[in-house]
Protein backbone atom coordinates (compact mmCIF):
# COMPACT_ATOMS: atom_id res chain seq x y z
CA UNK A 1 0.00 0.00 0.00
CA UNK A 2 1.04 3.40 -0.47
CA UNK A 3 1.79 5.31 2.81
CA UNK A 4 3.90 8.56 4.08
CA UNK A 5 6.99 7.71 6.35
CA UNK A 6 8.67 9.47 9.27
CA UNK A 7 11.58 7.95 9.85
CA UNK A 8 13.57 11.30 11.70
CA UNK A 9 12.78 13.71 13.34
CA UNK A 10 13.59 16.63 11.34
CA UNK A 11 14.12 15.13 8.31
CA UNK A 12 11.94 14.90 5.05
CA UNK A 13 9.33 13.00 4.90
CA UNK A 14 9.20 9.75 2.68
CA UNK A 15 5.94 8.47 0.18
CA UNK A 16 6.14 4.87 -0.92
CA UNK A 17 5.11 1.49 -0.76
CA UNK A 18 5.14 -0.87 2.56
CA UNK A 19 3.27 -3.85 3.87
CA UNK A 20 -0.34 -4.37 3.94
CA UNK A 21 -1.59 -3.89 7.79
CA UNK A 22 -2.29 -7.65 8.85
CA UNK A 23 -5.62 -7.89 10.81
CA UNK A 24 -6.01 -9.51 13.84
CA UNK A 25 -8.36 -10.06 16.90
CA UNK A 26 -9.70 -7.36 18.58
CA UNK A 27 -9.26 -5.33 15.60
CA UNK A 28 -10.27 -3.41 12.33
CA UNK A 29 -8.79 -2.55 8.79
CA UNK A 30 -10.03 0.58 7.62
CA UNK A 31 -9.52 1.75 3.67
CA UNK A 32 -8.44 5.61 4.33
CA UNK A 33 -10.40 8.03 2.28
CA UNK A 34 -9.18 11.27 3.93
CA UNK A 35 -6.84 12.43 6.87
CA UNK A 36 -6.37 15.72 8.49
CA UNK A 37 -3.21 17.55 8.50
CA UNK A 38 -3.22 19.33 11.95
CA UNK A 39 -1.76 23.32 12.02
CA UNK A 40 1.27 22.05 14.09
CA UNK A 41 2.28 19.04 12.35
CA UNK A 42 5.39 20.63 10.91
CA UNK A 43 6.42 21.12 14.92
CA UNK A 44 5.55 17.64 15.54
CA UNK A 45 7.59 16.39 12.86
CA UNK A 46 10.66 18.57 13.38
CA UNK A 47 10.98 17.20 16.98
CA UNK A 48 10.01 21.33 17.86
CA UNK A 49 7.24 20.04 20.36
CA UNK A 50 9.15 16.88 21.49
CA UNK A 51 6.22 14.03 21.15
CA UNK A 52 6.64 10.57 22.01
CA UNK A 53 6.96 9.10 19.04
CA UNK A 54 8.92 5.82 17.98
CA UNK A 55 10.33 6.44 14.70
CA UNK A 56 10.19 5.28 11.67
CA UNK A 57 6.40 4.97 11.88
CA UNK A 58 3.60 6.35 9.56
CA UNK A 59 2.36 9.12 11.34
CA UNK A 60 -1.19 11.40 10.94
CA UNK A 61 -3.71 11.71 13.47
CA UNK A 62 -7.14 10.69 13.05
CA UNK A 63 -8.88 9.81 9.50
CA UNK A 64 -12.44 9.36 7.91
CA UNK A 65 -12.46 5.66 5.69
CA UNK A 66 -13.91 2.68 5.09
CA UNK A 67 -14.15 -0.76 6.62
CA UNK A 68 -12.07 -3.13 4.63
CA UNK A 69 -12.34 -6.38 7.39
CA UNK A 70 -13.72 -7.08 10.51
CA UNK A 71 -12.07 -9.34 13.27
CA UNK A 72 -13.82 -12.58 14.70
CA UNK A 73 -15.12 -10.13 17.77
CA UNK A 74 -16.75 -7.54 16.29
CA UNK A 75 -20.84 -7.74 15.94
CA UNK A 76 -21.86 -4.52 14.68
CA UNK A 77 -19.36 -3.09 12.31
CA UNK A 78 -19.78 -4.61 8.80
CA UNK A 79 -17.62 -4.27 5.31
CA UNK A 80 -17.93 -0.92 3.75
CA UNK A 81 -19.36 1.32 6.59
CA UNK A 82 -17.78 4.66 7.42
CA UNK A 83 -15.96 5.08 10.10
CA UNK A 84 -14.04 7.66 11.79
CA UNK A 85 -10.86 6.56 13.06
CA UNK A 86 -10.63 7.59 16.73
CA UNK A 87 -6.63 8.12 16.83
CA UNK A 88 -6.90 7.72 21.01
CA UNK A 89 -6.15 4.21 21.60
CA UNK A 90 -6.10 3.12 25.39
CA UNK A 91 -5.08 0.17 26.98
CA UNK A 92 -7.29 -2.87 27.57
CA UNK A 93 -6.03 -4.00 30.97
CA UNK A 94 -6.72 -1.53 33.16
CA UNK A 95 -10.21 -0.16 32.68
CA UNK A 96 -9.36 2.46 35.95
CA UNK A 97 -6.11 4.53 34.47
CA UNK A 98 -6.28 2.98 31.23
CA UNK A 99 -2.39 4.09 29.00
CA UNK A 100 -2.85 6.42 26.04
CA UNK A 101 -1.67 6.64 22.83
CA UNK A 102 -2.32 8.91 19.90
CA UNK A 103 -2.22 6.60 16.75
CA UNK A 104 0.70 7.75 14.48
CA UNK A 105 0.99 10.89 16.47
CA UNK A 106 2.14 10.93 20.42
CA UNK A 107 2.37 8.64 23.74
CA UNK A 108 1.79 9.63 27.67
CA UNK A 109 3.92 7.87 29.95
CA UNK A 110 6.01 4.74 29.11
CA UNK A 111 2.78 2.48 28.59
CA UNK A 112 1.95 4.86 26.21
CA UNK A 113 4.64 4.06 24.40
CA UNK A 114 4.60 0.23 24.70
CA UNK A 115 1.16 0.56 23.38
CA UNK A 116 2.58 2.54 20.27
CA UNK A 117 4.95 -0.15 19.55
CA UNK A 118 1.78 -2.33 18.50
CA UNK A 119 -0.53 0.24 17.26
CA UNK A 120 1.87 2.92 15.94
CA UNK A 121 1.23 3.45 12.11
CA UNK A 122 -1.58 5.94 12.02
CA UNK A 123 -3.47 7.58 8.96
CA UNK A 124 -1.11 8.95 6.20
CA UNK A 125 -1.18 5.58 4.19
CA UNK A 126 -3.84 4.06 2.04
CA UNK A 127 -5.02 1.10 5.29
CA UNK A 128 -4.69 1.21 8.59
CA UNK A 129 -4.98 -1.16 11.50
CA UNK A 130 -7.10 -0.02 14.98
CA UNK A 131 -8.87 -1.32 17.35
CA UNK A 132 -12.28 -2.24 16.93
CA UNK A 133 -13.82 -0.13 19.34
CA UNK A 134 -11.81 2.70 17.69
CA UNK A 135 -13.46 2.44 14.34
CA UNK A 136 -16.53 4.68 14.83
CA UNK A 137 -19.49 4.49 12.44
CA UNK A 138 -20.79 7.75 11.27
CA UNK A 139 -23.22 6.71 9.01
CA UNK A 140 -23.66 6.90 4.97
CA UNK A 141 -21.21 9.74 3.40
CA UNK A 142 -20.73 10.62 -0.01
CA UNK A 143 -17.23 10.12 -0.85
CA UNK A 144 -16.79 13.31 -1.91
CA UNK A 145 -17.73 14.75 1.44
CA UNK A 146 -14.80 12.26 3.84
CA UNK A 147 -12.66 15.17 3.93
CA UNK A 148 -14.92 17.79 5.65
CA UNK A 149 -15.80 14.88 7.93
CA UNK A 150 -12.15 15.08 9.23
CA UNK A 151 -13.28 18.00 11.50
CA UNK A 152 -14.56 15.40 14.01
CA UNK A 153 -10.55 15.57 15.10
CA UNK A 154 -10.63 18.71 16.13
CA UNK A 155 -14.02 18.88 16.87
CA UNK A 156 -13.44 16.01 19.43
CA UNK A 157 -10.95 17.45 21.44
CA UNK A 158 -13.09 21.05 22.14
CA UNK A 159 -16.27 18.41 22.80
CA UNK A 160 -14.11 16.29 25.40
CA UNK A 161 -13.40 19.86 27.32
CA UNK A 162 -17.19 21.07 26.81
CA UNK A 163 -18.16 17.66 27.91
CA UNK A 164 -15.79 17.35 31.32
CA UNK A 165 -17.08 20.89 32.50
CA UNK A 166 -20.63 19.31 32.04
CA UNK A 167 -21.30 22.92 30.15
CA UNK A 168 -25.39 23.57 30.13
CA UNK A 169 -27.15 25.60 28.25
CA UNK A 170 -27.60 29.29 28.96
CA UNK A 171 -24.54 29.53 30.47
CA UNK A 172 -21.56 31.42 29.99
CA UNK A 173 -18.56 30.48 28.89
CA UNK A 174 -15.55 32.55 28.35
CA UNK A 175 -13.13 30.37 25.91
CA UNK A 176 -9.07 31.39 26.25
CA UNK A 177 -7.36 31.19 22.86
CA UNK A 178 -10.74 31.41 21.00
CA UNK A 179 -8.82 32.32 17.45
CA UNK A 180 -6.96 29.10 17.30
CA UNK A 181 -8.64 26.20 15.30
CA UNK A 182 -9.30 24.45 18.88
CA UNK A 183 -10.87 27.49 20.16
CA UNK A 184 -13.00 28.45 17.56
CA UNK A 185 -14.33 24.24 17.56
CA UNK A 186 -15.26 24.84 21.01
CA UNK A 187 -17.40 28.14 19.84
CA UNK A 188 -19.31 26.47 17.46
CA UNK A 189 -19.92 23.36 19.78
CA UNK A 190 -20.66 25.27 22.56
CA UNK A 191 -23.24 26.93 20.22
CA UNK A 192 -24.64 24.25 19.05
CA UNK A 193 -24.97 22.80 23.08
CA UNK A 194 -27.56 25.68 23.35
CA UNK A 195 -24.86 28.10 25.24
CA UNK A 196 -26.35 31.58 26.48
CA UNK A 197 -22.89 33.95 25.64
CA UNK A 198 -19.83 33.12 24.41
CA UNK A 199 -16.75 35.35 25.42
CA UNK A 200 -13.91 34.77 22.74
CA UNK A 201 -10.88 36.30 24.04
CA UNK A 202 -7.03 36.21 21.96
CA UNK A 203 -4.98 38.50 20.58
CA UNK A 204 -6.10 38.64 16.76
CA UNK A 205 -8.46 41.20 16.14
CA UNK A 206 -9.18 40.62 13.09
CA UNK A 207 -9.76 37.26 14.39
CA UNK A 208 -11.93 37.68 16.52
CA UNK A 209 -14.39 39.74 14.34
CA UNK A 210 -14.62 37.35 12.28
CA UNK A 211 -15.88 35.42 14.76
CA UNK A 212 -18.30 38.26 15.45
CA UNK A 213 -19.91 38.23 12.27
CA UNK A 214 -19.55 34.25 11.91
CA UNK A 215 -21.72 33.88 15.38
CA UNK A 216 -23.88 37.13 15.75
CA UNK A 217 -24.83 38.42 19.55
CA UNK A 218 -24.02 35.21 20.95
CA UNK A 219 -20.14 35.78 20.85
CA UNK A 220 -18.52 38.44 22.62
CA UNK A 221 -15.19 39.19 21.91
CA UNK A 222 -12.59 40.31 24.09
CA UNK A 223 -8.57 41.58 22.54
CA UNK A 224 -6.04 40.40 25.16
CA UNK A 225 -3.24 43.05 25.82
CA UNK A 226 -1.23 41.02 27.99
CA UNK A 227 -1.76 42.88 30.99
CA UNK A 228 -3.55 40.93 33.24
CA UNK A 229 -5.43 43.63 35.11
CA UNK A 230 -6.75 45.33 32.11
CA UNK A 231 -7.40 41.36 30.58
CA UNK A 232 -9.14 41.03 33.32
CA UNK A 233 -11.21 43.86 33.52
CA UNK A 234 -12.48 43.22 29.81
CA UNK A 235 -13.46 39.83 30.30
CA UNK A 236 -15.63 40.78 32.75
CA UNK A 237 -17.23 43.87 31.17
CA UNK A 238 -17.49 41.66 27.73
CA UNK A 239 -19.78 39.31 29.76
CA UNK A 240 -23.80 40.04 30.03
CA UNK A 241 -23.75 37.75 33.21
CA UNK A 242 -20.86 36.20 35.48
CA UNK A 243 -18.71 33.74 33.62
CA UNK A 244 -19.96 30.17 34.21
CA UNK A 245 -16.91 28.28 33.07
CA UNK A 246 -13.67 28.87 31.27
CA UNK A 247 -12.15 26.47 28.35
CA UNK A 248 -8.18 27.28 28.08
CA UNK A 249 -6.52 25.75 24.50
CA UNK A 250 -3.71 28.82 24.82
CA UNK A 251 -0.78 27.20 22.67
CA UNK A 252 2.72 26.31 23.78
CA UNK A 253 4.11 29.76 23.16
CA UNK A 254 1.39 31.63 25.61
CA UNK A 255 2.56 32.89 28.64
CA UNK A 256 0.88 31.28 31.65
CA UNK A 257 0.17 34.45 33.06
CA UNK A 258 -2.70 34.86 30.31
CA UNK A 259 -3.62 31.65 30.82
CA UNK A 260 -4.41 32.03 34.63
CA UNK A 261 -6.23 35.79 33.96
CA UNK A 262 -8.43 33.89 31.68
CA UNK A 263 -9.10 31.47 34.73
CA UNK A 264 -9.72 33.78 37.54
CA UNK A 265 -12.05 35.45 35.74
CA UNK A 266 -14.63 32.26 36.75
CA UNK A 267 -17.28 32.79 39.01
CA UNK A 268 -17.77 31.73 42.67
CA UNK A 269 -18.34 28.21 42.14
CA UNK A 270 -16.80 27.69 38.48
CA UNK A 271 -15.47 25.56 36.39
CA UNK A 272 -12.45 25.82 34.70
CA UNK A 273 -10.49 22.80 31.72
CA UNK A 274 -7.02 22.76 30.71
CA UNK A 275 -6.38 21.66 27.32
CA UNK A 276 -4.05 23.87 25.50
CA UNK A 277 -0.21 23.31 25.90
CA UNK A 278 0.72 26.66 28.16
CA UNK A 279 4.28 25.13 30.11
CA UNK A 280 5.09 22.43 27.56
CA UNK A 281 8.14 24.19 26.15
CA UNK A 282 9.11 25.38 29.67
CA UNK A 283 8.24 28.91 31.11
CA UNK A 284 6.48 30.00 34.44
CA UNK A 285 4.37 28.10 36.31
CA UNK A 286 0.13 28.41 35.87
CA UNK A 287 0.44 29.13 39.74
CA UNK A 288 -3.10 29.81 40.77
CA UNK A 289 -3.83 31.35 43.89
CA UNK A 290 -4.77 28.68 46.98
CA UNK A 291 -6.94 30.78 48.58
CA UNK A 292 -9.01 31.54 45.44
CA UNK A 293 -9.54 28.23 44.63
CA UNK A 294 -10.61 27.14 47.75
CA UNK A 295 -12.35 29.73 48.99
CA UNK A 296 -14.26 30.29 45.92
CA UNK A 297 -14.80 26.56 45.47
CA UNK A 298 -13.50 26.29 41.91
CA UNK A 299 -13.36 23.10 39.60
CA UNK A 300 -9.76 23.01 37.80
CA UNK A 301 -9.74 19.83 35.80
CA UNK A 302 -7.46 18.57 32.71
CA UNK A 303 -8.69 17.16 30.04
CA UNK A 304 -6.65 15.48 27.48
CA UNK A 305 -8.65 14.11 23.82
CA UNK A 306 -12.09 12.98 24.64
CA UNK A 307 -13.80 9.88 26.33
CA UNK A 308 -15.33 7.28 24.02
CA UNK A 309 -18.72 7.05 25.01
CA UNK A 310 -19.29 11.24 23.88
CA UNK A 311 -17.97 10.39 20.24
CA UNK A 312 -21.51 9.20 18.79
CA UNK A 313 -22.54 12.44 20.81
CA UNK A 314 -20.67 14.62 18.64
CA UNK A 315 -21.60 12.69 15.32
CA UNK A 316 -25.15 13.29 16.54
CA UNK A 317 -24.65 17.29 16.78
CA UNK A 318 -23.77 17.18 12.89
CA UNK A 319 -26.45 14.98 11.93
CA UNK A 320 -28.75 16.82 13.43
CA UNK A 321 -27.82 20.24 11.46
CA UNK A 322 -26.89 21.62 14.82
CA UNK A 323 -23.58 21.66 14.10
CA UNK A 324 -22.23 22.21 10.22
CA UNK A 325 -19.27 21.00 9.07
CA UNK A 326 -19.85 23.50 6.13
CA UNK A 327 -18.12 26.43 8.02
CA UNK A 328 -14.70 24.79 7.62
CA UNK A 329 -12.70 26.32 4.73
CA UNK A 330 -11.48 22.75 2.83
CA UNK A 331 -8.34 22.00 1.05
CA UNK A 332 -7.43 18.78 0.35
CA UNK A 333 -3.90 17.34 -1.37
CA UNK A 334 -3.15 14.16 -2.84
CA UNK A 335 -1.15 12.11 -0.38
CA UNK A 336 2.16 12.86 -2.98
CA UNK A 337 1.80 16.04 -2.11
CA UNK A 338 1.94 15.72 1.94
CA UNK A 339 4.87 18.43 2.03
CA UNK A 340 2.52 21.14 0.89
CA UNK A 341 -0.49 19.82 2.40
CA UNK A 342 1.93 20.46 6.07
CA UNK A 343 3.06 23.73 4.65
CA UNK A 344 -0.50 25.18 4.45
CA UNK A 345 -2.07 23.59 7.50
CA UNK A 346 0.79 25.79 9.11
CA UNK A 347 -0.40 28.98 7.26
CA UNK A 348 -4.34 28.32 7.78
CA UNK A 349 -3.74 27.83 11.41
CA UNK A 350 -6.57 29.88 12.25
CA UNK A 351 -9.85 28.68 13.63
CA UNK A 352 -12.43 27.22 10.91
CA UNK A 353 -9.41 26.13 8.53
CA UNK A 354 -9.44 22.28 7.84
CA UNK A 355 -6.17 20.84 6.08
CA UNK A 356 -6.83 17.28 4.22
CA UNK A 357 -5.01 14.59 2.45
CA UNK A 358 -7.11 11.97 0.45
CA UNK A 359 -5.90 8.42 -0.33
Amino acid sequence: MKAVMLKEFGTPLQVGEVNDPVLGTGEVIVDVVAAPVLSYTDEVFSGKRCYSLKLPTIPGCGAIGRVRAVGPDATRLAIGDWVFCDPTVRSRDDARTPDITLQGWSARGEGGLKLQSYFGNGPFASQMRVPTENAIPIGAIEEEDAGRWCALVTLLIAYGGLRRMELQAGETLLVSGATGNFGGAAIALAMAMGAGCVLAAGRNGQALSELVHRFGRRLCPVYLTGDAETDATAMRQASPQRIDAVLDFLPPSAPASLARTALMAVRPYGRAVLMGGVGMLGGEDLALPYPWIMRNLITVSGQWMYPREVIPDCIALVRSGLLQLEQFALAEFAIEDIDRAIEHASAHAGAFNLTVVRL
